[in-house]
Formats: C-alpha cells, sequence, structure tokens
C-alpha cells in the first residue's frame, strides 16, 4: 500500500441525542453547530467534505451553507457505518482511496488536527489512524470517561496503538494518553472494518476501535496538543459558544 492520493472527509451527524436534543442543529452565532465543524474540515484542506445525515433536517442545513450532505440510514449502529454509508453512495466507483471521520459534534476542532489523523497513513503498514493528546489533569488518569490510548511515543509523534482502554493504562510512571475519536481509514479498511462482527473486548470496554485490533489491523495514533471541545451538552454548548465568539 502506499499514501492515500485522493481523500475524503466525511462528518456522521444525527438528531438523536439524550443530553442535547437536536444537537447538529444548535445555534452557534447564527450557524448550526454542524456547520461549523463542516467549515473546519474544509479548512484542514484535504479533500471533499460531506456530510453524511441521518435527517433531513441536518442535509437542509449543511446544503444551505453550500456543503455536500448525504442521507443515510437513521438506523445505522455507529458513525462508522454511516460514514461508510455515504461514502458508497457518493462515490460508488472506490474513486477515493482514503476517508477521514470527523465527529458532528467538534465546532472548535483546529483544522491542523484534522490534517494530523491524516499524515500517519505515509506509513503503508498502517490501516487506520486516530488522535491522542496528554493526559495533564489528574481526575483523567482514573476517570472512565476518558479513553486512553496506549502507546509507546518515545520522542515521536506518532505511534503504533497497542489498546485502548477506560482503565487506567498503562501501569507505572510516564504520561497517560486521552484518545481523540477523529479517524482515517484506507478505503479497504473501512470496507473491511464495518463487514466484521462486533468483537468481545469491543463489547467489553464499549469502544467501537478495538474491533480493529483484535482482528489485527493496525492503528497509527497522532499526538496532538490538545483535545477539541466535544458539546454534548447544554453547558459544553454554552463554552462553544464562548470559544468560537472569541
Amino acid at each position: 500500500m502506499t499514501t492515500p492520493r485522493n481523500p475524503v472527509v466525511v462528518i456522521p451527524a444525527r438528531m438523536a441525542s439524550t443530553r442535547l436534543p437536536n444537537k447538529p442543529l444548535a445555534d452557534i452565532h447564527g450557524e448550526p453547530m454542524i456547520v461549523h465543524v463542516w467549515r473546519r474540515a474544509t479548512e484542514a484542506g484535504i479533500g471533499p467534505v460531506i456530510v453524511a445525515c441521518a435527517e433531513q433536517e441536518i442535509a437542509d442545513a449543511v446544503t444551505a451553507a453550500g456543503g455536500l450532505a448525504v442521507l443515510t440510514d437513521p438506523d445505522l449502529p455507529s458513525g462508522s457505518d454511516r460514514v461508510h454509508q455515504a461514502l458508497q453512495s457518493f462515490d460508488p466507483d472506490g474513486k477515493y482511496d482514503a476517508v477521514v471521520n470527523v465527529q458532528g459534534d467538534l465546532p472548535t476542532i483546529d483544522a491542523a488536527d484534522i490534517r494530523a489523523v491524516f499524515d500517519p497513513l505515509v506509513d503503508p503498514n498502517v490501516d487506520i489512524a486516530t488522535l491522542a493528546a496528554e493526559i495533564t489533569r489528574q481526575e483523567e488518569r482514573t476517570n472512565p470517561n476518558v479513553v486512553k490510548a496506549v502507546a509507546a511515543f518515545g520522542i515521536g509523534r506518532v505511534a503504533r496503538a497497542l489498546y485502548f482502554t477506560r482503565a487506567t493504562a498503562p501501569h507505572g510512571d510516564g504520561p497517560l494518553y486521552h484518545h481523540i475519536g477523529l479517524y482515517t481509514y484506507r478505503r479497504a479498511a473501512l470496507d473491511r472494518f464495518v463487514s466484521l462482527p462486533p468483537a468481545e473486548l469491543e463489547m467489553r470496554e464499549k469502544l467501537e476501535q478495538l474491533r480493529a485490533l483484535e482482528n489485527g489491523m493496525m492503528i497509527a495514533v497522532a499526538l496532538v496538543n490538545g483535545v477539541p471541545l466535544g458539546v454534548d451538552t447544554p453547558e459544553d454548548l454554552e463554552r462553544a459558544r464562548l470559544v468560537l465568539g472569541a
């Protein structure tokens, strides 16, 4: 395999959110949150940006802003499945050889971080790439809601993922890394990933990426400087408004 030459960015979005209803359409300074995410992804300059929409309302908001939207089955089980279905619809002939999956609830994400999740695919052995940042807050080291990427970076900025866990790992002195759920897949790797059944450790940890590791796929982790603000609650939304209003 070689470095992908024709990547595409896909942002999965759906309205179903228990803590923040209609989250993709939440207003941030006059525009829906999903439009802010689409703008950040466009600024990354990786390739065309598509929003994979579970509902027509999201598609309407994206197209009104000048973006590309693809409707997907609202009953799909995961964002990865939504990305795959949107890509199959947008590009049935396989023109695009890699896909960057950007979460639809990251309106303040730095475009440089989106580029960073694509760069590890320069290694032909890498099937999937993702991001992590060093944990700096003591309470996050033991918080099961903070997923840890277990990888040995040494003095580098990219390392092979050995495991992902909600536990405090690895043991002993040294940094811990907060996993950030952006991914780049080689096209063939995404096709394979969504065809695999849920794996044992994936179901135990409730971490989808463990399906790839359990099935022998190589995930590379790129180290970035901080964790982007994910919007899951009304309080998060107010923080995003403050950040983007600065």
